[in-house]
């Protein structure tokens, strides 16, 4: 940024990741000022603005004592600092040698001001964090929430924003969004209803497409490929559940009960037609087995012709998903959901949520 001639006033970690940010600026700071790094520290931090996104402890990074000192102990020096004061900014005892290097707590130590990306996410980590803060309150924990948002022009489709185009106007995101609720009344239901068909019609057509061509590819016969291009209906109630596989946002709830879930999907007057797509970390082998459960379900010659479970989970096929689904579901294990964003995705395109009251959920 130097280079480039920018002096940036704010510097906003998203993560504990980028915490080492605090380091430089500070080092920054001194190569200015001739000033030590207590000094540098504590001017260059209330500039520094650290959200974390993480609602469980296990989530943070941390290091081993070992490789802060063959990676930093080098770069501490520079700073005027011994490998145990290095250490202790990232550690809630810095008198613990045994205690990992958490990144997190480097970047609250170096950082004016701390949220959360939720009302909750914010309860969450007061309590994560209070050890940082010892004899406070854990109300009084000095963090705060902001709660996520979605750059909607992103994820509206064609028809979407045309309705709210002609509804609320061009520049509808922009300003106030107060009188959006108002004016979005005024569409008539048989408009709502033909947008959504159309939405259903556009999905439907999407998913047999991918479908047939994720069946070729891995080997299906002919017969199959031909067979999924009839698969799904528009007129059916389309439920969407995709994300990443982990076993906090328990995927596999709606196999709790897998005959009862095989009747919903085929009952005779109200059917009820299931997409599911999503990734599991590959070192998670519970998220990948969680994955196998529901292959193997759809495996059901009941099943397959109402889920379907389309790989390759990415943001082109998200914004299918989003756009094209009635009911959006959501089943986290509360409240380990910081906040999700994925049901307000499906909002703007008319579709409904079904959700655990966790992260934003609880703010609706």
């Amino acid at each position: 940024l130097r280079a480039l001639g920018l002096q940036p006033e704010v510097c906003h970690l998203n993560e504990g990741h980028a915490a080492f940010a605090v380091l430089e600026r500070a080092r920054d700071f001194m190569a200015e000022t001739d000033q030590p790094f207590d000094v540098a520290l504590a001017v260059t931090r209330a500039g520094n603005l650290f959200t974390t996104h993480t609602a469980v402890a296990v989530g943070f990074d941390r290091f081993a004592p070992a490789l802060i000192e063959q990676y930093l102990e080098g770069y501490g020096a520079k700073l005027g600092l011994t490998l145990d004061n290095l250490l202790a900014l990232g550690r809630r005892n810095p008198d613990d040698p045994s205690e990992s290097f958490n990144m997190a707590y480097l970047a609250i130590h170096g950082s004016g001001a701390v949220n959360g990306v939720s009302r909750l996410h914010g309860q969450v980590s007061r309590h994560l964090f209070e050890p940082l803060f010892p004899r406070w309150p854990e109300e009084e924990v000095p963090i705060g929430h902001v709660t996520n948002g979605v750059h909607m022009p992103t994820w509206d489709s064609p028809e979407a924003d045309d309705l709210w185009t002609e509804t609320c106007g061009k520049c509808r995101w922009l300003g106030t969004t107060e009188t959006l609720g108002h004016e979005i009344r005024r569409v008539s239901d048989a408009r709502l209803w033909q947008f959504r068909f159309d939405a259903s019609q556009s999905f439907v057509a999407y998913v047999r497409d991918r479908l047939s061509r994720q069946l070729t590819a891995s080997g299906a016969s002919p017969e199959e490929v031909a067979e999924a291009g009839h698969f799904f209906d528009p007129n059916v109630l389309t439920l969407g559940f995709a994300r990443r596989f982990a076993a906090y946002k328990r995927p596999n709830m709606l196999l709790h009960d897998p005959e009862r879930l095989l009747r919903l999907l085929t009952h005779p007057q109200r059917p009820v037609q299931l997409i599911i797509a999503g990734k599991a970390h590959p070192s998670d082998l519970e998220g990948q087995a969680l994955i196998r459960q529901w292959t193997q379900f759809i495996r059901h010659s009941e099943a397959r012709r109402h889920v379907a479970f389309l790989s390759d989970y990415n943001m082109l096929l998200s914004e299918h998903l989003v756009q094209g689904v009635d009911v959006w579901i959501n089943t986290p294990r509360r409240p380990w959901e910081a906040c999700g964003t994925s049901g307000m995705k499906v909002l703007v395109n008319g579709g409904l949520n079904l959700s655990e009251l966790d992260g934003w959920w609880a703010e609706a």
